[in-house]
């Protein structure tokens, strides 16, 4: 029997070709894929896939011999690296694809760290017996402690306690623990030189104490690590005593 001379990469025998060789899940999964971008060369995606597939198992010139003569021609040859190529573009097109949703997600991450991060300090500022009885927040001239601005940065609370010496707190959810020691300890001397009299303390708050800090913390007379747990709690609202000026 005479095997036509086709041109393209025939599918429809390489499937089963596959099968036969113990790469029926594979081919299965090629055959099966959808294939979404702006290109629309899904067929010639499938045929570099499974092209890929016979070279990596050694099965190419065994397949060309069998299915498709004209593989072995330099028009053929020329066909399957194209094919390959187009195959490697649509790998990189998901892969491209998969990291620009790791980034949107890794975004949204940072945004809900800033915002946890800005409500866990407004809620410290208002408690801060929390921290420390008789502590207060700093507030001279209209200058608020929240986010006091200086040179080289923002301190996140500046409290003063019940002897009037200032006190530096700093709020680390995740990133940068290792480093929240020596930011301190800028703002600390900071304060010392401009507003305080070189008896200002500081405190850092931070969901996980890395042993590195603690130790680092242990050498600094002056600082305290303290460790936040977030607790939330649902409370039963009776409908009764809610507006009922609602549209019905």
């Amino acid at each position: 029997m005479t095997i036509p001379d086709r041109l393209a990469f025939p599918l429809r025998e390489a499937y089963p070709f596959a099968q036969e060789h113990g790469l029926g899940i594979e081919a299965t999964d090629i055959r099966e894929m959808e294939i979404e971008w702006d290109r629309g060369s899904g067929s010639r995606v499938r045929r570099g896939r499974m092209i890929q597939i016979f070279e990596k198992h050694g099965l190419m010139e065994k397949f060309i011999s069998r299915h498709w003569p004209f593989g072995a021609t330099p028009s053929g040859e020329a066909r399957q690296r194209a094919c390959i190529r187009i195959a490697d573009e649509y790998a990189q097109f998901l892969a491209a694809d998969e990291t620009d949703q790791e980034d949107g997600l890794a975004e949204e991450a940072i945004s809900f760290q800033f915002a946890l991060e800005a409500h866990l300090r407004d809620f410290l500022a208002r408690n801060l017996n929390q921290i420390e009885p008789g502590l207060r927040l700093y507030d001279h001239g209209g200058k608020s402690g929240i986010e006091f601005a200086l040179e080289g940065g923002r301190i996140d609370i500046l409290a003063v306690d019940r002897s009037g010496a200032f006190v530096v707190i700093e709020l680390k959810l995740s990133q940068g623990r290792n480093k929240a020691l020596g930011q301190l300890l800028y703002y600390m001397g900071w304060i010392d030189q401009h507003l305080g009299n070189g008896q200002c303390r500081g405190v850092v708050i931070a969901n996980e104490i890395s042993e590195e800090l603690a130790i680092a913390v242990a050498r600094v007379p002056g600082v305290k690590l303290f460790r936040y747990n977030m607790n939330f709690s649902l409370e039963p609202t009776n409908p009764s005593s809610m507006n009922n000026d609602y549209p019905r």
